[in-house]
């Protein structure tokens, strides 16, 4: 009884325009950075390592390599007001739902196969 309460008080809060992302996608995400009294929004490229979370709690962890090798990760949640758009921009082949074992590769080594999508004949 509760859980069903809790899913109709956060529908209206879920926002219909987030894209299906999948762990494994290279991703840019706009986010809204507020700097004192003004605003504006932040592009953010890289590959999802995690989804984690449902419903209005969903969140991705996106990893991207920043100047001198230096790994960043940042987590979005999806259903934010501050959540601009996000840009799917390369779908990977994947086998694992957390790819932690990105931290650890660097170059090459860190590269996963493109996923082409295929059109099934009706």
């Amino acid at each position: 009884m509760s859980d069903l309460l809790i899913r109709t008080v956060e529908q209206p809060m879920l926002r219909d325009d987030v894209p299906e992302v999948e762990v494994g996608d290279i991703v840019r995400v706009y986010f809204r950075i507020v700097e004192g009294n003004r605003e504006r929004v932040q592009p953010f490229q890289g590959t999802v390592i995690r989804i984690s979370g449902g419903g209005i709690n969903k969140m991705m962890t996106v990893r991207r390599i920043a100047s001198h090798g230096i790994g960043v990760e940042r987590t979005f949640p999806l259903h934010s007001p501050r959540l601009e758009k996000i840009d799917i921009l390369r779908h990977s082949k994947v086998r694992r739902s957390k790819l932690y074992y990105l931290r650890e590769r660097r170059g090459k080594k860190a590269r996963l196969k493109q996923r082409y999508e295929t059109k099934k004949a009706s």
